[in-house]
């Protein structure tokens, strides 16, 4: 209640002061929050402070640790530079004591530089050193290098078929067993149908030789020409020389040792064959890792085609060459040479393996034995064999070849040239697949970097 007579003096009401009392409320609540965060600002201020000081402190032992180990580097070095001082003045008095009596050497020149051209000449002598070692010992192993060659040549061939007694679910190693037991088989039959052919054909020559110098004899041609040159007086001379029985011995020798080569090369052929065969996905895998990771796909790729093509190569070789044989028995069959049929037709089947001149190797062969037998028969071999050739040269095996190896005939001749007069027969056998290789190289690499650019 307002006294009397104060009309100017205001008062409270119940809001206003509800009011105040929820501000003072909330001043003291912001106080407090404001004192708990002073309070804990603190706190974290004397724990910084305390982590401060530690670090001072690690800092103040790694700057020691550091300041003892400079001074133990700066020791050593200087110990070194005493050593190495030391040692300096050793070998000096030493070399002036020794080789000089005065104490001024001189100041040693510049390097030699290596565009010098005594340095030049000098290594430039070693390499052509090193290539002409290198060229003698190539020489020198050359036999032993073609024997690896056409045993990797065989191996190769003969792995299309291993593969394809793997394929029939045989496993690598027996497989390789079995195709080098077949191998062995045809080189034993091989030798088993020619050596009786051979032997027949010495003793017929033994036999007839007596009969064929009666009829020389008797021709007033030969008569004549004895009269004028006298051949066969020079003829028995020479057989009744004494000196003749040390130059048979000394040829006998020669073909003995001829021989013995040759079995030698025939069996280190079948073993390194033998070892290749079953080694072979080995080998390509060791030569394929020789090569870039980035292009080693792409690589083997390539690789797996060559030799896809060399063992087709040789598989459509041998299907050409066993058509040749065959077809030889069966017109040997029928112009009655039947004791000779099989020998002559293996004959004609090995002698079809080398390219260019095989065929007519073969035939001569055949006519030759033919003519033993009358001379019809002798002209009806040779005319067989000329026409055959012909059909074999242009219809069966560009027929067969075109699949295995696709190869332009061209290229076929040349590769048989070029071989044949670097490593002959055996360059000859080896040019075609590796002209086939070296074509697929040309398309997929060089031909395509040619079309992208």
């Amino acid at each position: 209640m307002t006294p009397a007579g104060d009309d100017n003096s205001t008062a409270t009401t119940p809001e206003e002061l509800a009011a105040a009392t929820r501000e003072a409320q909330a001043a003291a609540e912001h106080a407090e929050a404001a004192a708990e965060h002073a309070e804990k600002s603190a706190d974290d201020a004397e724990e910084s402070a305390d982590q401060a000081d530690d670090s001072a402190d690690d800092a103040g032992t790694s700057a020691k640790q550091a300041e003892a180990a400079a001074n133990k580097a700066v020791a050593t070095v200087e110990k070194a530079e005493e050593l190495e001082s030391t040692d300096d003045d050793l070998a000096g008095e030493l070399l002036i004591d020794e080789r000089h009596p005065d104490e001024g050497m001189g100041m040693p020149g510049p390097p030699i530089r290596r565009s010098n051209p005594f340095v030049f000449g000098f290594f430039a002598a070693l390499g052509v050193l090193f290539a002409w070692g290198l060229w003698n010992a190539l020489g020198r192993a050359s036999s032993v290098l073609i024997l690896l060659l056409v045993s990797m040549f065989i191996a190769v061939g003969l792995n299309p078929l291993v593969e394809w007694f793997m394929r029939r679910g045989l496993k690598r190693g027996l497989s390789v067993g079995v195709v080098f037991l077949l191998m062995i088989l045809a080189v034993a039959g091989v030798g088993f149908a020619i050596v009786p052919v051979v032997t027949d054909q010495i003793d017929g020559l033994i036999k007839n030789a007596p009969e064929w110098l009666n009829l020389l004899q008797k021709s007033k041609t030969i008569t004549e020409l004895n009269n004028k040159y006298h051949f066969i007086q020079k003829a028995t001379d020479y057989i009744q020389d004494p000196a003749l029985a040390q130059r048979a011995f000394g040829g006998i020798l020669g073909v003995g040792k001829v021989v013995a080569n040759a079995l030698f090369n025939t069996f280190t052929i079948l073993v390194l064959s033998l070892y290749f065969l079953a080694s072979l996905p080995s080998v390509k895998r060791a030569a394929y890792s020789l090569v870039p990771r980035t292009r080693r796909t792409r690589v083997s790729i390539l690789g797996d085609e060559v030799l896809t093509r060399v063992g087709g190569y040789v598989s459509g070789q041998f299907l050409v060459a066993l058509i040749a044989g065959v077809m030889m028995f069966l017109f040997l069959e029928i112009v009655g040479l039947r004791e000779y049929a099989v020998a002559l037709a293996i004959v004609v089947m090995f002698c079809d393996f080398i390219p260019m001149v095989g065929g007519l190797i073969g035939v001569v062969i055949v006519a030759l034995i033919g003519f033993t037998g009358g001379l019809w028969t002798g002209i009806a071999c040779l005319i067989y064999g000329i026409i055959y050739q012909q059909i074999e040269n242009y219809v069966v095996a560009p027929r067969i070849m075109r699949r295995a190896v696709d190869i332009p005939g061209a290229v076929t001749v040349i590769a048989a040239l070029l071989g044949g007069a670097l490593l002959g027969v055996v360059g000859a056998l080896l040019a075609i697949p590796s002209a086939a290789a070296i074509l697929l190289i040309i398309r997929e690499v060089w031909v395509r970097k040619a079309d992208a650019s």
